[in-house]
């Protein structure tokens, strides 16, 4: 009917499902939370990055 595999037309199917248009991303959707809240000030974001722990992260172990 639509001129490809039925599994071209599955394929098709999820992609659609797993990623509907005019969905709204993670972080698109923090910024505009943010705006909304009034945003940091330059002082404000500089206290949170002085607060943040910058210890790297250890690898996995599977063992």
């Amino acid at each position: 009917m639509h001129g490809h595999s039925t599994e071209a037309e599955v394929r098709s199917i999820l992609e659609q499902a797993a990623k509907p248009e005019g969905r709204v991303k993670l972080g698109s959707l923090l910024t505009s939370i943010a705006r909304e809240a009034g945003g940091l000030t330059d002082a404000e974001a500089e206290s949170i990055n002085q607060l943040r722990d910058k210890t790297p992260a250890k690898p996995m172990d599977f063992e």
